[in-house]
């Protein structure tokens, strides 16, 4: 009986929302949550240093996703003329097209993430890993050979269209192997990752083209990504796991208690020793578990079907919960922060050109504050957002809201307008080259903090729809940037250096501000909205999509 109660505990449908109990009522220790089962095939049960290697693989392949979509934007006069002929009266006009290989892979990134979150969801990650990042070394190769700007641009169509499924892929590959109190960290190198990516990709960019041909920029490129898929192929497994649809004869255990400084690696141990009091004996009970998968069988790229959720539904459902105030609030974040950062990667190799009459290579260079203050953003944006919902959580009897996380917002919310006026004030007043270069660092800073943050709160609040919630945000963000790249320039001509990037720190710091009320009536927001009659239509999943939190 009590074992029948435990598995309808576990089958049952929850969408509670993000409302957990994180801690022990009686002695304030971490739950872990998700529920490991007793599945050796579960994720959650895999060793701590193997989880560690599979997130720094992710990143690194994040971190590709972006190295050559942003890169070769140092390079810009010398593909013009590649593809247009020597400078002329047209030269601008040129620049203005060639700027194209640049703002259209960004858009499609976003719109391929759209393409590509049904199959992740319904067949798996690692089939759609394998895929894309094929695609996406074989289109580097295409792009650095190439010798038309038509050509060009249909590779890095397609190049922006696989490169959108790794960057979906992330948050959904994190959350399907750590547990809840450890994502807000790890979600910190994931979106450091995106960030490095950019200014990685054009410190590196600028150095090629000091001596060699635009084209070696895709040469880097090809080898990096080819290894990444490499890597892909024979390092990493399925990670989807189906949670609460195990068989009939394994117990799940509700609420495994870890103390707080206890390693992960041993959550294998707690569950043997959990099992030995319910079963008796857990060397009897092991006899019946399935067998851990073997290294051969774990290569298969297709290992069945995750839901019966039909493809287009899984479409529809980033749309419209893009319109649930949450997800609304975390896409504006993302959207004006890593907008206002496309803003600035459109126009600085010709602003600092201008100003302090930089090389490409050396107005390349300056983007390694943008790395630096990418790394320092893991902590700020992980572990204190960790830190500070704990914190929220022991006071408040152990029951974990997703809002507890916002408070870390803070760190973010200051340093975005600092960095925006560095940067603008900088340029328009001629200071020292290093003051614009300390507002890119601070920006990219506060990009990492602050969408670490809001990007883990919301999957936190709809945790079986997490790919769909990234994707809403990711697509929304990619449209932003693309639009906002043809307004910038004329922006600024139009207010110059000191009030366009006042302006946008202005914005920026108005759309942070709305996680105040958030903070405060988030939960009822979240439940009122949840019930709508187009979001009940399009937005809630089906049962087999809960994954135990």
């Amino acid at each position: 009986m009590e074992e029948d109660h435990i598995n309808r505990h576990a089958r049952k449908k929850l969408q509670n929302l993000g409302s957990i109990q994180l801690r022990h009522l009686d002695t304030n220790e971490i739950i872990l949550i998700p529920t490991p089962s007793s599945n050796p095939n579960d994720p959650l049960n895999w060793y701590a240093a193997y989880r560690l290697y599979i997130a720094v693989l992710v990143c690194f392949a994040m971190f590709m996703t972006n190295f050559l979509a942003a890169g070769p934007s140092v390079a810009i006069v010398s593909m013009t003329e590649s593809f247009f002929g020597p400078p002329g009266p047209n030269m601008p006009a040129h620049i203005a097209t060639t700027a194209y290989l640049y703002t259209v892979p960004a858009l499609c990134q976003g719109m391929g993430m759209l393409f590509w979150m049904p199959f992740i969801a319904k067949y798996g990650r690692r089939p759609v890993y394998i895929i894309s990042f094929v695609i996406y070394t074989a289109t580097a190769i295409w792009c650095g050979v190439t010798k038309s700007y038509g050509v060009e641009l249909a590779g890095r169509v397609i190049m922006g269209l696989a490169s959108g499924a790794g960057e979906c892929l992330g948050p959904l590959t994190i959350a399907d192997i750590f547990f809840l109190h450890e994502r807000g960290s790890i979600m910190a190198m994931y979106t450091a990752a995106l960030s490095m990516g950019v200014g990685g990709g054009i410190v590196i960019s600028g150095l090629i083209v000091k001596t060699l041909s635009w084209r070696y920029i895709f040469y880097v490129g090809t080898a990096l990504t080819g290894l990444t898929t490499i890597l892909v192929i024979f390092t990493f497994p399925e990670t989807t796991f189906m949670r609460g649809q195990e068989q009939s004869i394994e117990i799940i255990p509700v609420g495994v208690v870890v103390d707080e400084g206890e390693k992960l690696s041993d959550t294998a141990t707690h569950l043997e020793n959990r099992l030995e009091l319910e079963l008796g004996s857990a060397d009897a009970y092991r006899r019946q578990l399935p067998p851990s998968r073997s290294y051969l069988s774990s290569l298969r790229i297709f290992t069945g079907t995750y839901t019966s959720e039909p493809l287009w539904r899984i479409f529809l459902r980033p749309i419209s919960l893009v319109l649930l105030p949450p997800v609304l609030w975390a896409s504006l974040v993302m959207s004006v922060t890593i907008g206002f950062l496309v803003a600035i990667t459109s126009n600085f190799a010709s602003a600092f050109a201008a100003t302090y009459n930089f090389a490409p290579w050396q107005s390349g260079l300056c983007f390694i504050s943008s790395i630096i203050g990418s790394f320092i953003a893991i902590t700020f944006g992980g572990r204190v957002s960790d830190w500070t919902a704990d914190w929220f959580t022991k006071r408040n009897g152990g029951l974990r809201e997703p809002e507890m996380r916002l408070p870390a917002v803070v760190i973010g919310g200051i340093f975005v307008p600092v960095a925006l006026i560095l940067y603008g004030v900088g340029i328009n007043n001629q200071l020292h080259w290093m003051v614009p270069t300390l507002g890119l660092g601070c920006l990219n800073f506060a990009i990492v903090q602050l969408t670490s943050v809001s990007l883990v709160y919301t999957i936190d609040c709809y945790r079986p729809a997490a790919g769909e919630v990234a994707v809403s945000q990711l697509v929304f963000k990619a449209a932003f940037g693309f639009l906002l790249s043809f307004y910038t320039n004329p922006w600024i001509d139009s207010l110059g250096y000191t009030k366009a990037f006042g302006s946008m720190a202005g914005i920026a710091s108005v759309v942070i501000l709305f996680a105040i009320p958030l903070y405060f009536f988030g939960k009822g927001i979240r439940r009122t909205t949840w019930n709508w009659s187009f979001v009940r239509k399009f937005a809630h999943w089906q049962d087999d999509r809960e994954v135990g939190e």
